[in-house]
């Protein structure tokens, strides 16, 4: 063998040993690499042919990229919201289950001034009457508007403002400045819980009530005096608040007074039975006289008829004189005791009448202007609240009190059982105005400070406004002078609301072309001020792809 080949034979060998796996011969590593080429080659040719698909065919973008209001959008985000309650949540449109608010959907782009639009357009006129709306207003702020339905800065749906509100009801009526007819519909009568009451045509009376004190009358208290100077030797009577009876014996009084006039006496009627036989017709009436006269000295100083007969009967002066008490009652007061010197004037006893009492109670002046003498008046006390006594109005006092304002009313009522005691705090009632006219709930009027207004149910939820004269007010019922007939019925339940309702109907009634109807309202589908640029909105069905480069 040569050196060519011994040389050759190994140079092949090696050059195909060092060849290796990057060699392209059958069985080597080299088919595996071209494969991980193709596969990878095939995947990014698939990559390029969906972002061309993707920005240039719109049915396959729409089926990656679904905006809202496409067909697509409309089947898989179909979810309801309500604005007040935001974790109700539904899949069908209806009312909120708490406050009734019309549930909306979530999704939706940004529409000027924060409010987030959902995708509508403003409902047209339907046949067979339905309600049309005409705009959207803010729940928060009625000066502002929408054409579309819309969502505030605080998620709050703009609430649908429809024909038949902004109109209002006219029909020839009077609606008072500022209110506006409220349809509500029978429905939400019952939610809102509005009730109704009849006016009827009945006796309505104004009741007074006030709080007074029980006093004695003045004219059954009597004050017994000593009309003599002398001494008390004996006391009946011992204690006040002790009853006595008229005729009953009081006290025994030592008077030298007394005593002499006794004597007189007895002297004078023995001096005119000696005259009775006298010739002279003169001596005989001087006679008589003096002994008439030392007898009618003994009944000026209180001395009973009793005593005197007593004195004639038996011809013999006593030493003391008893004094009986002029009339039935209580002793209320007692300023002598055994053995105490009086004077002619000094009182001894008070004895007070209470079977009959007096009440002095204060009046307001509205109150005490109808108040008469006579009328009849209902009392009862803390101390017996069982107890109805009936009595009349006695005096009315003809000056007021500087301190209080009121005017002090004087009442009569019988004390049977001595019920009512002196000093003792009294309630009396008496009725005021009573008239017959036609009368409705006290409820039903709202008083605004300047006038009163009641609302009419004029049938299918409807309520009407009317500015009422009210009269007398009593027992829950107020007259009504006009405004209101008979047989016609007003709120009674939940009238604030119709209030609220009512005067931003007016409001928007006036925003919407009415005869004194100010600037237009300030509308988040107009432009500010300084106005910026803003998307205009796409058809339906189609979305914004503005950024995506495609749909055109």
């Amino acid at each position: 063998m040569s050196d060519e080949k011994k040389e050759g034979i190994p140079r092949d060998t090696g050059e195909k040993a060092m060849a290796g796996p990057e060699s392209g011969a059958p069985g080597s590593g080299g088919g595996g690499k071209s494969r991980f080429f193709i596969v990878l080659s095939a995947i990014l040719g698939l990559l390029l042919a969906g972002v061309v698909a993707f920005y240039n065919i719109p049915a396959f973008h729409l089926l990656l990229h679904p905006h809202a209001g496409s067909d697509n959008a409309a089947k898989t985000a179909d979810m309801y919201t309500c604005g007040m309650h935001p974790f109700i949540l539904s899949d069908k449109p209806g009312n909120c289950p708490i406050c009734g608010m019309t549930l909306t959907k979530i999704e939706g782009p940004e529409a000027p001034g924060g409010a987030t639009v959902v995708p509508s357009t403003p409902a047209a006129k339907p046949s067979g009457g339905a309600r049309v709306i005409l705009f959207y207003r803010n729940p928060m702020n009625p000066n502002i508007t929408s054409k579309r339905p819309a969502k505030d800065e605080m998620g709050m749906d703009f609430v649908p403002v429809y024909e038949d509100e902004v109109k209002g009801s006219g029909a020839g009526v009077n609606l008072p400045e500022g209110y506006a007819t409220v349809q509500v519909g029978a429905e939400r009568v019952q939610m809102a819980g509005i009730q109704s009451a009849t006016a009827v045509r009945e006796a309505i009376s104004h009741p007074v009530r006030a709080v007074g004190i029980v006093v004695p009358d003045e004219r059954r208290v009597r004050r017994i005096q000593s009309k003599v100077e002398g001494w008390i030797e004996k006391l009946h009577t011992n204690f006040t608040g002790q009853t006595v009876t008229k005729g009953q014996p009081l006290m025994e009084i030592y008077s030298p007074d007394l005593v002499a006039t006794q004597r007189e006496y007895l002297l004078a009627r023995a001096g005119a039975d000696r005259m009775k036989e006298s010739p002279y017709e003169d001596a005989r009436e001087m006679s008589s006289g003096l002994a008439e006269a030392a007898r009618m000295r003994l009944k000026l100083f209180d001395v009973p008829e009793s005593f005197i007969a007593e004195l004639e009967r038996t011809g013999k002066v006593q030493r003391t004189v008893t004094l009986n008490a002029p009339a039935s009652g209580y002793v209320t007061g007692k300023e002598v005791f055994e053995g105490t010197r009086v004077m002619p004037g000094m009182d001894l006893l008070t004895v007070t009448d209470l079977s009959r009492v007096w009440i002095e109670a204060d009046l307001y002046e509205y109150e005490a202007q109808a108040v008469r003498v006579g009328q009849t008046a209902t009392l009862e006390t803390v101390a017996d609240p069982g107890t109805k006594l009936k009595g009349r109005v006695a005096f009315i006092y003809p000056t007021f009190s500087p301190e209080t304002r009121t005017l002090k009313v004087r009442f009569e009522f019988p004390n049977p059982g001595l019920r009512l005691k002196p000093q003792m705090y009294a309630n009396v009632a008496l009725d005021l105005h009573s008239v017959t006219s036609v009368v409705v709930p006290d409820s039903a009027l709202i008083e605004t400070g300047v006038r009163v207004i009641a609302f009419v149910d004029s049938g299918n939820g409807s309520f009407e406004p009317r500015e009422v004269k009210v009269g007398v007010r009593g027992n829950g019922k107020a007259q009504i002078l006009s405004g209101v007939k008979a047989g016609e019925k007003v709120a009674v339940g939940a009238n604030f609301l119709l209030d609220s309702e009512s005067k931003l109907r007016a409001a928007l009634t006036k925003m919407t072309g009415g005869a004194s109807a100010p600037s237009p309202p300030q509308s988040q589908s107009q432009p500010a001020p300084t106005p910026k640029p803003q998307p205009q909105p796409q058809p339906q069905g189609q979305g914004d792809h503005t950024g995506h480069g495609g749909g055109q």
